[in-house]
């Protein structure tokens, strides 16, 4: 499942543009849209502070949280944010209105278990080729995390999205094809201990 929800508090942003952005940014807070639902958009400003711990804590796009805007309570899903890319701080943030009906798209991070079960344990190489799986999900049941089971997966072996137990009611974006998760390649040897092994064995 995904993380347990939490709560937000935020202001409604009169103004906005640069400048006000700027402002904002100046006193702690960010400049934030909650758009969605068939309802128009709601300008507002949250701490910088408290997004940033919350992104920084993982999960942050798939788990659902209620922004208290004044008083009134939107229920939300992350589905953007910007950083500065010389200074790396948070710029802005999109929230996508959801309700426990709503259908989302997100982003689910791949773990992988029993690698000590797999051909990685006789020097095999687990190459990652989708780290997330793009998927549609009820908004209140988002799972935190897709399991890869790697028991019996040998050297040379190729796990798709069909050899993967998704949980409840999670549906890949991608239906038209069988897609690749990973593969368990051989191990690879650097040029140069090759050179220095066959320069020994002229030897």
């Amino acid at each position: 499942m995904s993380k347990e929800s939490y709560e937000l508090k935020a202001e409604t942003r009169e103004r906005v543009g640069k400048g006000s952005s700027r402002e904002l940014r100046r006193n702690g807070l960010i400049p934030a849209v909650i758009y969605g639902d068939k309802q128009a958009p709601v300008s507002i400003a949250i701490s910088t502070n408290e997004v940033t711990k919350r992104v920084q804590a993982g999960g942050f796009m798939t788990t659902i949280a209620t922004i208290d805007v004044d008083g009134k309570k939107y229920q939300v899903l992350p589905k953007d944010y910007q950083r500065d890319p010389v200074r790396d701080f948070m710029v802005h943030v999109d929230f996508l209105r959801v309700s426990a009906k709503s259908l989302v798209t997100v982003e689910i991070p791949v773990h992988f278990i029993n690698e000590d079960k797999s051909g990685i344990k006789k020097g095999g190489v687990l190459n990652i080729v989708r780290h997330t799986v793009e998927a549609q999900v009820p908004a209140n049941d988002i799972p935190e995390f897709i399991t890869v089971d790697l028991d019996g997966v040998n050297v040379g072996d190729s796990i798709h999205i069909s050899n993967v137990k998704l949980p409840k009611n999670v549906a890949p974006v991608i239906a038209d094809r069988d897609f690749t998760i990973a593969t368990i390649v051989p191990p690879t040897v650097p040029v140069a201990e090759d050179a220095a092994e066959e320069e020994a064995a002229s030897e």
